[in-house]
Formats: C-alpha cells, sequence, structure tokens
C-alpha cells in the first residue's frame, strides 16, 4: 500500500467516521484512482470505523508540516 498526498486528497471530503467498504465505495463513486481503491481494499477488516485519513496513513502531512516557520521572529 502506497499514499501519496495526492492519492490521499481523493479522500479529503469522504464521510469520516467511515468503515472500509463505506471508502471504497465513496472512493468508486466519486472517481478516484484505482491506486486508492486498491489502497483501501489492503486495509486490515475492522469494525471500528476510521476517524480520519490519519488512522489510514499515519504521515499524511498536516497544516502543521507546512507552516513550521510561522512562529519565527525576523
Amino acid at each position: 500500500m502506497i499514499w501519496t498526498i495526492e492519492l490521499a486528497s481523493h479522500l479529503d471530503d469522504a464521510p469520516w467516521p467511515a468503515t472500509k467498504e463505506e471508502l471504497i465505495d465513496y472512493a468508486v463513486r466519486t472517481g478516484a484512482p484505482v491506486q486508492v481503491i486498491q489502497n483501501l481494499e489492503e486495509l486490515e477488516d475492522s469494525d471500528e470505523p476510521y476517524e480520519s485519513i490519519e488512522e489510514i496513513w499515519p504521515d499524511y502531512p498536516t497544516d502543521e508540516d507546512f507552516f513550521f516557520e510561522d512562529d519565527k521572529e525576523y
């Protein structure tokens, strides 16, 4: 399973929290690339829904990752 920012972005508007099956259905209905669907199919089956993309891809970059120098004084 390989995630990129581009692939993960197809799940930005997913109906969180969502089960594996709901995420696959969402990806198919929205025309996400085949790689997104394949990645979702590789997830472990779980009774608990996923709360966000971070539970699927722990390294998903957040806004904080891009604004690391905002607190610097010049």
